[in-house]
């Protein structure tokens, strides 16, 4: 039986579903399925026997166009194109449930964060029109996660009285630790999925990084557009002076030729480690307190991938030098394992630009 979380919502297992869809609820009227597969067909592998009939309204992919579906733009998630984002379906006896499913697997190193928009609205709008049943596979991680999401989000909690208040109700729930980081990263960002937000594009980073380690090729099209093009620059500042006039954008040129290379919105900040601290360990510390004022200081900043890297995009190696798209300039390294920064920190992947190469103006 699956548990009431709040009224007209509840969770439950891929039993529990096949239940209703079979022989019908007197309450649940829709259905989130989140189980590795989207098709219908899924319940008849599980439980051989089982036929529940279906009708297709729509299957939305990843870089469909649309008011609320995820932009063309590939480089805001790491979602990859052209991945089935959900399906949506009437189905169940005499078709009077609407399915929508979303094709996610219970892994700590699965894309949640982009699966939430769709589902928390799916959840919103069928409360309003009847009650809907929220299921994976066991009833424990994937729908524990998204309810814990909409909980967030539609009562302003944080992670942990989230999960405690879906305790109430069903006790055995328990998102697997990736979710919960991605939770975290929920929360952090004000209970939306925001990709411009620096957190947001650390996570993307690293889903691309794990996607480079276990060989995939990475398509330039995850790369952020290159800033330096000179028609998206004028692109950007007429959009800028259609409406409120903007503030100048801090960019990074090329200390050679010029060209930028980078807006401040591309640059992932950091924490400041120890810098060469970290292997003093076994010499003797300077005392001199007057010299240490700028021992944490970066020397080099951090960008995200940017499609001006052919270095990166074309040829698809490990690590090597960054070079300007204009006059081949040495601007800095990659590597897809990672780089220490001077101050210390480990950043992976690692696409660093030199301080000393680059200058700062506006656009």
């Amino acid at each position: 039986m699956p548990y009431l979380v709040r009224e007209h919502l509840f969770i439950g297992n891929i039993g529990d579903a096949a239940e209703i869809l079979q022989n019908g609820s007197n309450e649940i009227t829709h259905i989130l399925s989140v189980l590795s597969s989207a098709s219908i067909s899924f319940f008849s592998e599980w439980r051989s026997g089982i036929s529940i009939p279906c009708k297709e309204i729509r299957k939305v992919y990843v870089g469909d166009s649309g008011p609320e579906d995820v932009s063309h733009d590939m480089s805001k998630t790491s979602l990859s194109p052209d991945r089935l984002l959900y399906s949506l379906e009437y189905a169940g006896k005499d078709l009077k449930f609407v399915r929508m499913a979303v094709p996610l697997r219970d892994m700590e190193s699965e894309d949640l964060l982009d699966y939430l928009d769709v589902c928390l609205d799916f959840i919103e709008d069928s409360r309003k029109e009847g009650s809907v049943l929220v299921h994976c596979f066991a009833g424990v991680s994937r729908s524990a996660a998204i309810i814990t999401a909409y909980l967030m989000k539609s009562e302003q909690l944080s992670l942990e009285d989230a999960i405690e208040s879906l305790k109430q109700s069903c006790e055995s729930v328990c998102p697997n630790d990736g979710f919960l980081e991605q939770l975290k990263m929920f929360e952090q960002m004000g209970f939306k999925v925001d990709h411009a937000n620096s957190i947001y594009k650390r996570f993307r980073l690293k889903v691309l990084g794990d996607s480079y380690n276990r060989g995939e090729k990475i398509d330039g099209s995850k790369f952020v557009a290159d800033p330096g093009l000179t028609a998206e620059i004028v692109s950007s500042n007429v959009e800028a002076s259609a409406g409120k006039q903007a503030p100048p954008t801090p960019a990074y040129r090329c200390k050679k030729c010029r060209r930028v290379i980078a807006l401040q919105e591309n640059v992932l900040d950091h924490v400041p480690g120890e810098g060469e601290t970290c292997f003093e360990w076994h010499k003797r510390r300077s005392r001199n307190s007057f010299s240490r004022s700028d021992d944490n200081e970066c020397s080099s900043i951090f960008v995200e991938p940017l499609r001006w890297m052919k270095t990166v995009v074309e040829e698809g190696a490990l690590e090597g030098k960054l070079t300007c798209a204009h006059c081949e300039a040495r601007l800095g390294y990659f590597n897809w394992s990672g780089i220490q920064c001077s101050c210390g920190s480990w950043i992976t992947p690692a696409f660093q630009l030199h301080k000393s190469r680059v200058d700062i103006s506006t656009i």
